[in-house]
């Protein structure tokens, strides 16, 4: 018994003299981690002392950025982290890839991170970021077009047109056109920090929509109706630089590279009032003796100077459309080989994206690529709207469930007129309200597509007391209480 008793107390011993190791080891290494922090943060403290006592004009363009230099013992991890002071705009390609790939890891969850750091520096300071509110009331669209055979572009029919054309001028009217309407006294709203999806069949109005909201349609259309921005219509400012419009068509120069066309469209738009708010922001962090992030602070600044060739808000825009990996390679065109046709939609939506405007209307930006990628792409934006309080309406065909949820509002248009605009929570109520239910195993995208759509309108049904009637879109636009409801049965 008694050599089992010392046994087990030399055991205890020893157990006891290792865990007192440990506790002493995980002590010393608390402490240094936090001599290291403490160093860190002194030191980025005395770089900000030395920016404040610059002049304004070297502050504004003047930030820091944060490098790890490895330790020379890879077994201890005690990497230094280094802090510098940079000009934004003599930032290289290493240290804007480095900025990058250490904040942007993973795009759509990195990205909302960094959003929410952004806004906080602003509301600290009381700074309210300007919003747009766009309005159309009872817009309607219409031309006059030929039809048939006679609006097929052949050579005789150019040469015709030419023609009346000609004699158009004199007065003398040769032949008669038809009148189309495309949108009928379409009324609605789009609001800032809230998503709004334009959904609708093909040839429904969606893109004349948002032409007329971007003022960018045709004027040989006949357009009746009112379009506002904050209550000011479109002839009392320049509405392209406010908003921007972006195609369903991907028209690019084929000899530049991804990266260099975003270059350039960035360098075109400018930077719009980036600076100012810079200005304002820094001069109510001087006042209050506030020292900002010093991530946060170098990305605005990269991104509020104008003139680079080459910013950072090109590289932030590569990475959120998944476009870093293919950025040295030449968009390319019918002659040459450049990238994809879903790299190339990605390549239009980028080239507005870098520019000032807080004003979106997306025309059918999902063509050609896979529903991940779609998804990536909308979650960035839907951050941006709602952290940053943008305005975008955007148009999709066909959107996956997934998508679908992540829009705050619908529009939904068919045959040129609204047939709902409200919070997507309550859209399928709606219908049900009007004998329609979606089933278990259908998308509502779809469903919404179809429920108007004579042909499959009936699959729809679900009022089996009352015999089916189509119920045209000018009935929907109607009171319900017009329409065949569930609830009468």
């Amino acid at each position: 018994m008694d050599g089992t008793e010392r046994v087990r107390a030399g055991s205890h011993r020893r157990s006891r003299s290792r865990t007192l190791s440990w506790s002493m080891e995980e002590v010393f290494a608390s402490a240094t981690h936090s001599r290291r922090s403490s160093r860190a943060d002194d030191e980025e403290a005395l770089t900000w002392a030395a920016i404040e006592k610059l002049p304004t004009y070297d502050r504004l363009r003047t930030g820091i950025i944060q490098s790890i230099v490895e330790s020379e013992y890879p077994q201890r991890k005690n990497n230094k982290v280094v802090h510098k002071e940079v000009d934004v705009l003599k930032l290289d390609v290493a240290d804007r890839q480095d900025f990058i790939d250490r904040i942007f890891k993973v795009a759509e969850e990195d990205n909302e991170k960094f959003l929410k750091k952004f806004r906080s520096r602003i509301d600290k300071v009381g700074i309210r970021l300007p919003t747009v509110e766009v309005r159309f009331d009872h817009l309607t669209v219409k031309a006059d077009c030929h039809i048939g055979n006679r609006a097929l572009p052949t050579l005789p029919n150019v040469a015709r047109n030419i023609a009346e054309s000609a004699l158009g001028l004199l007065g003398i009217a040769v032949a008669k056109r038809t009148n189309l309407t495309i949108l009928k006294d379409a009324t609605g709203m789009i609001k800032p920090s809230r998503m709004a999806l334009l959904l609708g069949p093909p040839s429904s109005g969606k893109t004349t929509l948002l032409l007329a909201l971007a003022g960018k349609l045709d004027p040989s259309l006949k357009v009746n109706g009112e379009i506002t921005y904050n209550g000011y219509r479109l002839n009392e400012f320049v509405p392209q630089k406010t908003s921007a419009y972006i195609s369903q068509n991907d028209v690019h120069v084929g000899e530049m590279t991804v990266k260099e066309t975003l270059d350039f469209s960035a360098r075109c738009q400018g930077v719009g009032t980036r600076y100012e708010l810079l200005s304002e922001l820094a001069r109510r962090e001087k006042a209050a003796g506030i020292f900002p992030e010093a991530e946060v602070d170098l990305f605005m600044k990269a991104t509020a100077m104008g003139g680079v060739e080459s910013s950072l808000i090109t590289d932030y825009t590569l990475r959120i459309l998944g476009l870093d990996i293919c950025k040295d390679t030449i968009v390319g065109n019918e002659m040459m080989r450049g990238i994809s046709g879903g790299q190339k939609k990605r390549v239009t939506t980028g080239e507005m994206i870098v520019g000032p405007c807080k004003t979106l209307f997306m025309d059918e930006i999902s063509t050609g690529l896979d529903s991940s990628t779609t998804f990536q792409i909308v979650k960035c934006l839907q951050q941006i709207v709602h952290i940053t309080e943008a305005t975008i309406l955007m148009s999709l065909l066909q959107p996956a469930p997934e998508t679908f949820d992540l829009f705050d509002d619908i529009i939904l248009l068919s045959e040129g007129q609204i047939v709902y605009q409200g919070p997507r929570e309550n859209i399928i109520e709606f219908f049900e309200s009007c004998g329609f239910q979606c089933p278990e195993r259908k998308g509502t995208a779809d469903f919404l597509q179809e429920v108007t759509s004579r042909k499959d309108q009936e699959q729809y049904w679900a009022v089996r007391s009352k015999p089916y009637r189509y119920i045209s879109v000018t009935e929907f636009s109607k009171p319900i209480q017009t329409l065949p409801c569930r609830h009468e049965a």
